[in-house]
């Protein structure tokens, strides 16, 4: 049998050096930028859905994209302060008295009586605690090493990565518009108009689950919130500002939210804990079926299942933050894949030019 022999030239083995070699940087780098490249896409997330009101006040007498950015800016943040001084100091007294109740908790499981005396009886809480401790100290089950300087650097780190996504928003409103126009000028003449038109769908597809998703959001926790204060439940403004966050993870986030809550309705009553339940069924199937289709049917198009993948997949690379963002990136390579398929139909059925 005659032996083939293969030869590679050495640029062909340079130049796949030097692409791996580059990958490997880019990972790398990645990597080590990887809190900041998240502050950078929720400066994205933002700037998309505030993108809206710029436009709209560009559109009623403002034309200096500035000025309509700042008034936005001034709109959305005056709406934040509202919203804390409305919920604030309710949420402290709640969590004060949360805390002031908590040795009541830990007493009824010690003495195994109440709602929660049978997580003693069936599965000896206090007496696991206490091994824990005996073996590894409190702080290994509390993590107290350093607590003081953890607390410290995170309150440092969540102030400045507030300030740095509040400037990074404002500069891409401001900065948007031109930066899209410079990327469109890079490219062919011909094929300009075709690549703007996929832009505007991809910003229709990212912009539009940005604005919805949050809508929703806000939706579910101001029903919840006048629910639990119906029925009385304590804690029912930070319950509901918790159910609020959680929703905002498609698919998963509104079941957490429902069994954390649910479960502390059934600490406060049976009544509570079976009406909450009942609300929680109800609320979700309008959710699944009349908003959620809503907003998905407009922006990402997506079907059930490729919804699932995709939070499942960004949830697995970048936690909440990937199932947040995964969706709409979906979106974003489905728009981009549709039009490379259009695009390639479009030459194969073009007559031959002679």
């Amino acid at each position: 049998m005659e032996e083939r022999v293969v030869r590679f030239r050495p640029t062909t083995i340079l130049a796949l050096l030097g692409i791996t070699i580059g990958v490997f940087l880019v990972l790398e780098v990645v990597w080590i930028a990887r809190q900041v490249l998240t502050w950078v896409l929720i400066a994205v997330f933002l700037a998309l859905a505030m993108n809206p009101a710029v436009n709209w006040f560009q559109n009623h007498g403002l034309r200096r994209r500035g000025l309509a950015t700042g008034i936005t800016a001034v709109l959305v943040l005056s709406g934040f302060a509202l919203l804390g001084f409305l919920f604030i100091p309710t949420l402290v007294d709640e969590v004060n008295g949360f805390a002031r109740a908590l040795p009541d908790y830990v007493e009824d499981i010690s003495n195994r009586r109440g709602r929660l005396g049978f997580l003693e009886r069936e599965y000896q809480v206090t007496e696991r605690v206490r091994d824990a401790v005996e073996e590894g100290g409190a702080s290994r089950i509390l993590g107290l090493t350093g607590t003081a300087l953890a607390i410290t650097k995170g309150i440092i780190t969540a102030i400045v990565a507030i300030v740095t996504i509040m400037f990074m928003t404002v500069f891409m409103l401001l900065e948007g518009p031109a930066w899209v126009e410079r990327f469109y000028a890079m490219l062919p003449e011909g094929s300009r108009e075709r690549w703007r038109d996929v832009g505007d769908q991809i910003y229709r597809t990212v912009g539009g689950y940005v604005t919805g998703n949050l809508f929703i959001s806000v939706i579910a926790g101001i029903t919840s919130t006048l629910v639990l204060l119906a029925l009385r439940v304590p804690y029912a403004v930070a319950l509901g500002l918790l159910v609020a966050i959680l929703d905002l993870i498609p698919l998963a986030g509104a079941t957490i939210a429902a069994i954390i809550v649910c479960s502390i309705g059934f600490l406060h009553s049976l009544a509570a804990g079976i009406i909450l339940i009942v609300f929680f069924i109800v609320y979700q199937q309008i959710e699944n079926h009349v908003l959620q289709p809503l907003v998905y049917s407009r922006t990402v198009r997506l079907s059930p299942l490729a919804i699932l993948i995709s939070v499942l997949v960004g949830a697995e690379i970048a936690g909440v933050l990937g199932a947040l963002a995964a969706i709409p990136v979906a979106g974003t390579i489905q728009v981009v894949l549709r039009a490379w398929l259009e695009e390639r139909r479009r030459r194969r059925t073009a007559p031959a030019t002679i």
